[in-house]
């Protein structure tokens, strides 16, 4: 299966994509963004606020390890990465649905460019003044009676995204 071991994880090159969570209560949750962040080879998952922070027996049940293989890095607030992360050059994107949005499939991410994105409380979303302070925002268009998905299956998508546009039909 060619898989890369953790030593190895932490070589290769990566997706030039950071996520960050702000304010994620579900430790189920944080593992699965780190699950998939590591399927994907993302850059570093930000955790901020209430979110829980590796070593956790409850974020370890779904990561599954790869709390261990994706770099991560703690801020007491969303804002606080994302002042970190545009001071670094990144292009800051909260997922949200809200006025103005760009919707994921008119987003084509530049290869020249790195990219955070931010996903927001299981219950009340992205922060408001975190979506003011991102350069944009990106929304999933959804057909049901539901407007909203589990975080981490957002994520998913999200990174999938990413993925597919700047690794795998390049």
């Amino acid at each position: 299966m060619q898989r890369l071991s953790v030593e190895e994880f932490h070589q290769a090159s990566k997706l030039p994509l950071i996520v960050v969570l702000d304010d994620v209560r579900s430790m189920h949750n944080v593992g699965s963004v780190f699950r998939t962040g590591d399927a994907f080879r993302i850059e570093a998952v930000y955790l901020c606020g209430i979110t829980s922070t590796p070593p956790m027996a409850e974020i370890h049940k779904t990561a599954l390890g790869a709390e261990d293989s994706v770099n991560w890095k703690y801020f007491m607030t969303a804002l606080e990465a994302v002042a970190s992360l545009k001071a670094d050059g990144y292009e800051v994107l909260s997922v949200e649905q809200a006025h103005g949005s760009t919707m994921l499939q008119d987003f084509v991410p530049q290869k020249d460019r790195k990219y955070a994105v931010i996903f927001g409380n299981e219950v009340k979303g992205v922060h408001q003044e975190v979506v003011d302070a991102s350069d944009d925002c990106l929304e999933i268009p959804q057909f049901g009676t539901k407007h909203s998905m589990n975080v981490s299956v957002t994520a998913g998508i999200i990174i999938w995204h990413f993925a597919n546009k700047l690794i795998i039909n390049k």
